[in-house]
């Protein structure tokens, strides 16, 4: 009976281990969200380290030694190839030679195709070449536009500290002129020093009429500049062949009168040093 008992209480012990067995085997239901299970499988990035505030660079200062409050334009050192009359010039420049109008400023005609020399324009030129002497070290100034429509630089130019265009009025050998926006940085300091050579009555401006906002009015100069021009220094017309040979002619030469000049000269010497040779007749 003992053994009786003992076996089935035997067999209820298995039973009960079997159970317990088959229950700890048995898969746990997943009881996480959605959310949270991407939360575990995402890895966490790292904060990416604050950037350091840079601190911003003093701005380039433009001073102007010669307009305080007026900011320069573009500037850039040039060297005088040679000059061709009062406000036009050939230079080298960032390695190439370039052709130069001076801005805002017009000197009288001595090597117009179309315009007989002008009073005071043999003046300009002998001051511009006596000043711009080839090989010379200058800057040249850009305002806001770089060329005209010919393809010439406009610039203003510095040579030994000064602005050249100032020079020519100052002496009354300019007038303003050619006043384009937005070409206009200086314009109202050139219109100062205009009106103080007019009160000066020297240069061209000792020619009653003469300058006018149009232009330069030949008829009106009665008397002709005192200076080269009436002694005929500046009478030599250098002029460039179809073939491009540079050739002078002399007053009294075959050609003379016939001639239209690229550039005017003073001298024999100034021409040859400008690459020109002198017409067989």
């Amino acid at each position: 009976m003992k053994l009786t008992r003992f076996g089935i209480l035997f067999i209820l012990l298995i039973g009960l281990l079997t159970a317990c067995a088959i229950e700890d085997s048995t898969p746990k239901k997943d009881t996480e969200t959605p959310t949270e299970q991407a939360k575990e499988q995402t890895p966490l990035q790292e904060s990416a380290p604050e950037e350091e505030e840079e601190t911003p660079s003093e701005p380039v200062k433009n001073e102007n030694e010669y307009y305080t409050g007026i900011p320069r334009g573009k500037v850039l050192p040039a060297t005088i190839v040679r000059v061709v009359d009062g406000d036009t010039l050939n230079i080298k420049v960032n390695g190439r030679e370039e052709t130069v109008r001076l801005l805002l400023v017009d000197t009288p005609e001595t090597v117009h195709p179309d315009k007989p020399v002008q009073p005071f324009g043999p003046e300009a030129s002998a001051f511009a070449k006596e000043t711009l002497t080839p090989g010379k070290q200058v800057e040249i100034e850009i305002d806001v536009s770089e060329r005209d429509k010919y393809g010439r630089l406009l610039c203003y130019l510095y040579a030994d500290g000064k602005m050249f265009n100032e020079l020519l009025l100052e002496k009354g050998l300019a007038r303003v002129a050619y006043v384009y926006a937005p070409n206009t940085r200086y314009v109202d300091q050139f219109y100062n020093l205009q009106k103080q050579a007019q009160a000066k009555e020297i240069g061209i401006w000792s020619i009653e009429n003469y300058a006018t906002d149009q232009g330069f009015n030949e008829g009106t100069a009665k008397n002709p500049s005192t200076g080269s021009s009436s002694s005929g220094k500046c009478r030599i017309k250098g002029n460039i062949s179809s073939r491009g040979d540079k050739i002078y002619h002399m007053p009294g030469q075959q050609y003379y009168d016939v001639t239209k000049p690229e550039e005017m000269f003073c001298s024999e010497e100034e021409a040859q040093n400008a690459g020109y040779r002198k017409s067989k007749r």
